[in-house]
């Protein structure tokens, strides 16, 4: 059994089973499956988010693994990519409590509580009207470089997301929002994958599903290039421009079609996708 617990819930649990404890946590509940509950939920006065992993089952197991996807079999992923991603300076989620017993993968009863981020409006929502009415092109050339700066230090950090979209990445909203002050973290990391070095393949494919996912805000191709700038510079120490887009030529013309792709499928199926 591995438990990690931090005030309130040290206090809070003292003397109880975390796992009895954690399963007994009210509030909104976010997602409910048979083998995994995510909530929100208030101790104290404060605001926490509760996922709680109750095991999927050899055969889910199985079938991700034919499928070549790593199974997702418990907290331990998210707690792993938070601890790597605060060790590299990526601003992300704080956990107060984790816990995981169980030998068994298929059968394995893990949970974490991580402390609420709020204010905050993800970028998502906070760019929904750019098209139509274009934010300050200071604060959107600052957005762009910090999004780009927070993948390519995560990626530098050995974390892959998974879910890589504008949406995870939330804007603080508890003072003012100007170019010059801001700030964003990353969250929902449930899927991330944490090694040594992060593969070329997860990392484009996280490259792809954030591009994706920006399609609709309005971006231009000077917006793209800063991005492209910003993300590649800091992972081949500074070159121009004109290098990166000679060396990375293969790649980018493959992140338009994959996002290209991606888009058409969301315009067919919506959410389903």
């Amino acid at each position: 059994m591995k438990l990690m617990l931090a005030e309130p819930f040290k206090s809070l649990w003292a003397g109880k089973d975390p796992f009895t404890e954690v399963e007994r946590l009210q509030g909104q509940v976010y997602r409910e499956l048979e083998g995994r509950r995510t909530l929100r939920t208030e101790v104290a006065g404060r605001g926490y988010f509760v996922k709680i992993h109750r095991g999927i089952g050899w055969g889910e197991i199985f079938k991700n693994l034919l499928s070549a996807k790593r199974p997702v079999l418990g907290a331990a992923q998210e707690l792993q990519a938070i601890q790597r991603l605060t060790a590299a300076g990526v601003p992300t989620m704080t956990a107060v409590a984790y816990g995981e017993r169980g030998a068994n993968p298929a059968r394995q009863h893990s949970f974490i509580v991580t402390e609420e981020l709020a204010p905050t409006v993800s970028l998502e929502d906070f760019s929904l009207t750019w098209q139509a009415v274009p934010p300050p092109p200071r604060l959107k050339r600052a957005l762009i470089a910090a999004v780009a700066q927070m993948t390519g230090a995560m990626h530098r950090a050995g974390v892959n997301h998974r879910d890589c979209y504008i949406c995870h990445f939330l804007l603080h909203t508890d003072r003012p929002v100007t170019a010059e002050d801001f700030r964003l973290s990353l969250i929902d990391l449930h899927r991330a994958q944490t090694r040594a070095a992060t593969p070329q393949r997860w990392r484009d494919k996280d490259l792809a599903a954030l591009y994706f996912s920006a399609l609709d805000i309005g971006l231009t191709r000077r917006d793209k290039l800063r991005f492209v700038r910003g993300y590649f510079g800091a992972l081949k120490g500074q070159p121009s421009l004109r290098q990166i887009l000679g060396e990375e030529a293969r790649l980018l013309a493959w992140l338009e079609g994959k996002a290209e792709k991606l888009y058409a499928r969301k315009q067919r199926y919506g959410d389903a996708l």
